[in-house]
């Protein structure tokens, strides 16, 4: 791995602390990079990293961090332009902080997803509304956790919200409004992808008549944003169709995410499955373990390690970068094929 150490992006100050206790576990060099407080030479021509992740999240501006989304739009954009190794980078990042663009990768690739139309001011929501069946959602552009949305349950209700000024486009000033579709059995599901790979799927039974979708920890708890643990609703492994994994990877590759969340919901009215989220911030399922039956923090730090080209020790060693280590890959596989073993059980 050499003397350089993996630099760590981040804001939230509770979401990484699995993924820093792995890392001190294992040994590896890293430096945590809060996103708020980060400093940066825009001259300089090397990364003092061997490779960075990116783990912003777009709801810094729920926490007082609103200009922590933009300094890192720059500094990945000037690791991008000195081709530096990041992981979930420049391009990746406005894929994170857009619903827009979101919808329009997802009409590129063909998959269903609720209609939406993108809008910059307050007044044209209505107008932007027709043709759209209510009820409606409207999302702030830059989102994260499921902060600012709003549901309409008519044209009317709407208008009101616009009148009485209590719906707000969020950070940059524009927003989406998008179809509400009912989810069939009350629950959405969320498919996590780490190096092109299947990693695992959650589905949470949603509240009667939510319509926070966030399936992620902590959503729902103030201060802290993002929410299963808060709702004390069922969550637990899920199988989805291969067919939506499938999809699920190559909705991550076209965005350019190594990492990544896909949310989806099954539309009660006609039973088919709609993509409604793509997240490159995976803060990943609280009690995983419990949940899910392995620890992911264990699979992105040896990811990390393969990145920049590191092994690590067999089950008898210590923990720690030994020479004489055993390839990562073959760690992976034997996970890879306990989890096979377990969605068989599953279906």
């Amino acid at each position: 791995m050499g003397e350089a150490p993996i630099g760590i992006l981040y804001e939230h100050p509770l979401w990484f602390q699995p993924l820093f206790a792995e890392l001190d576990r294992r040994g590896v060099a890293y430096e945590p990079l809060h996103a708020n407080e980060l400093v940066f030479d825009p001259g300089a021509r090397e990364s003092p990293y061997a490779v960075v992740l990116n783990r912003m999240s777009p709801s810094a501006w729920t926490r007082g961090h609103a200009r922590a989304i933009f300094h890192t739009l720059h500094y990945l954009a000037y690791l991008k332009e000195i081709e530096a190794a990041v992981i979930n980078g420049h391009a990746a990042f406005q894929i994170e902080i857009s619903k827009a663009r979101q919808v329009a990768l997802f009409a590129r690739l063909g998959v269903r997803y609720p209609a939406a139309r993108a809008v910059s001011h307050l007044p044209q929501l209505e107008a932007a509304a027709d043709g759209l069946r209510f009820p409606v959602l409207v999302k702030p552009n830059v989102g994260g956790s499921g902060a600012g949305i709003r549901s309409f349950a008519t044209p009317a209700a709407l208008r009101d919200g616009v009148v009485e000024g209590s719906v707000e486009l969020g950070l940059d000033g524009t927003a989406l409004v998008q179809e509400q579709l009912p989810a069939a059995d009350g629950s959405v599901v969320r498919i996590e992808i780490l190096g092109g790979e299947f990693l695992y799927a959650i589905r949470l039974r949603l509240l009667p008549g939510s319509f926070n979708l966030c399936p992620a920890d902590y959503c729902e708890l103030p201060g802290i944003a993002d929410g299963v643990s808060g709702r004390g609703l069922p969550i637990g492994n899920y199988d989805p169709p291969d067919v939506l994994i499938e999809e699920a990877k190559r909705i991550v590759a076209t965005a350019g995410m190594e990492l990544g969340g896909v949310e989806y919901l099954v539309n009660e009215r006609d039973g088919l499955p709609y993509f409604y989220d793509i997240n490159a911030l995976s803060n990943f399922v609280a009690n995983a373990p419990d949940v899910i039956g392995f620890d992911p923090f264990v699979d992105l730090v040896d990811f990390l390690l393969e990145r920049v080209g590191a092994v690590v020790p067999p089950p008898e060693a210590p923990v720690g970068l030994a020479a004489s280590s055993a390839p990562l890959e073959a760690l992976r596989l034997s996970r890879d094929d306990s989890r096979r073993s377990l969605r068989s059980s599953l279906g």
